[in-house]
């Protein structure tokens, strides 16, 4: 066992979208576990747009990230060392790893996996992501069968839980992807009713025209973790007492016209006249739901009922430019970083 590990820290702020000088690889001596920890070593890290807050001086829900500091992010590895009665050497274990190769973690903040799927799941389908989609909808989107949802970046993990499980409920499900090739996914892979390439339409309007035609009855749930084009696109189609559950705006995470006041009376307006149900959620304040979240759609990842994918990058190194082009709607399927 090497006794060096090696991690990507924040270099410095970004000045709008993240490039490759705000990351910085570093090596140091392998940590050791203290009373009630383990150290492990990371096979799989998780690559999320929610990172690319946190390493902003900006009030948010969560701290955000110091110069230096490892990048947050939630990883699976082998335990190497136990101080810990519950967890024994060569577990496999998730937690909040950070950008890593090892970490050392107290075993309360740590789940165990079983084996019964790839233990990469743990970071998608069957984790944070997972999670999210399956809160957002049934808390905060009430479906009904006969319903239409739209979702923008529907092949990612969030998106493609909430449609396949939409589905399921009987709704008519629309998926927003950028490419033809995320469209083919969405339909083929997700079982989405139909898939609109966003690359497609240079505005707001044109985007309004698809979905429109896709939607016919108009839209009763839009899945908001895009914002940018596709709120301005949905918005007039909503239909009176539509619920809108809002978990990122990836479009805005660079800063770039986040608040262009002439959109938003226009916006308001749409929220008021249809009566909509608008309510952003963190997912941080659910965590409490995990139990009962696994229970329902671990059987169903295992039996091949809820399909996944994952874009795997291979090497700590280049965790930064896997996360640079996720963030421009790069990967297919969940990223996800191989050590």
């Amino acid at each position: 066992m090497s006794d060096q590990m090696s991690r990507i820290t924040l270099a410095r702020r970004p000045e709008g979208a993240p490039v490759q000088d705000d990351f910085k690889l570093e090596t140091g001596a392998l940590p050791e576990p203290g009373k009630g920890e383990v150290l492990i070593e990371v096979t799989h890290l998780s690559l999320d747009p929610y990172m690319r807050g946190r390493m902003d001086d900006a009030k948010s829900y969560a701290e955000s990230l110091e110069i230096g500091d490892t990048m947050t992010g939630q990883g699976v590895g082998r335990v190497l060392k136990s101080n810990a009665d519950d967890f024994a050497e060569g577990d496999t274990v998730t937690g909040m790893t950070g950008w890593a190769s090892h970490a050392t973690l107290p075993a309360s903040v740590l789940r165990k996996l079983d084996g019964s799927v790839p233990a990469s799941t743990a970071l998608g389908v069957l984790g944070m992501p997972g999670l999210t989609g399956w809160v957002g909808l049934h808390k905060y989107g009430n479906p009904k069968a006969g319903e239409t949802l739209v979702v923008g970046a529907a092949t990612g993990p969030v998106g493609s839980m909430v449609g396949q499980l939409a589905k399921s409920l009987g709704l008519r499900t629309v998926a927003i992807a950028g490419g033809e090739e995320k469209c083919r996914i969405a339909t083929e892979t997700f079982g989405f009713d139909a898939a609109i390439d966003h690359h497609a339409h240079d505005d707001a309007k044109s985007l309004r025209a698809a979905i429109a035609e896709a939607a016919p009855d108009g839209v009763d749930i839009y899945w908001e973790n895009v914002a940018g084009q596709l709120i301005e696109a949905v918005l007039p189609l909503m239909n009176v007492h539509g619920r809108i559950p809002i978990c990122g705006m990836v479009a805005w995470y660079g800063g770039d016209n986040i608040a262009e006041e002439n959109q938003l009376p226009a916006m308001w307006r749409s929220i008021l006249v249809n009566r909509l149900q608008v309510t952003g959620f963190i997912i941080f304040d659910h965590w409490d739901e995990f139990p009962e979240f696994l229970a329902d759609v671990g059987p169903k990842v295992e039996a091949g009922e809820i399909s996944y994918l994952e874009d795997v990058a291979e090497g700590l190194e280049n965790a930064p430019e896997a996360f640079i082009a996720m963030l421009k709607g790069g990967n297919m399927g969940k990223q996800v970083v191989k050590l």
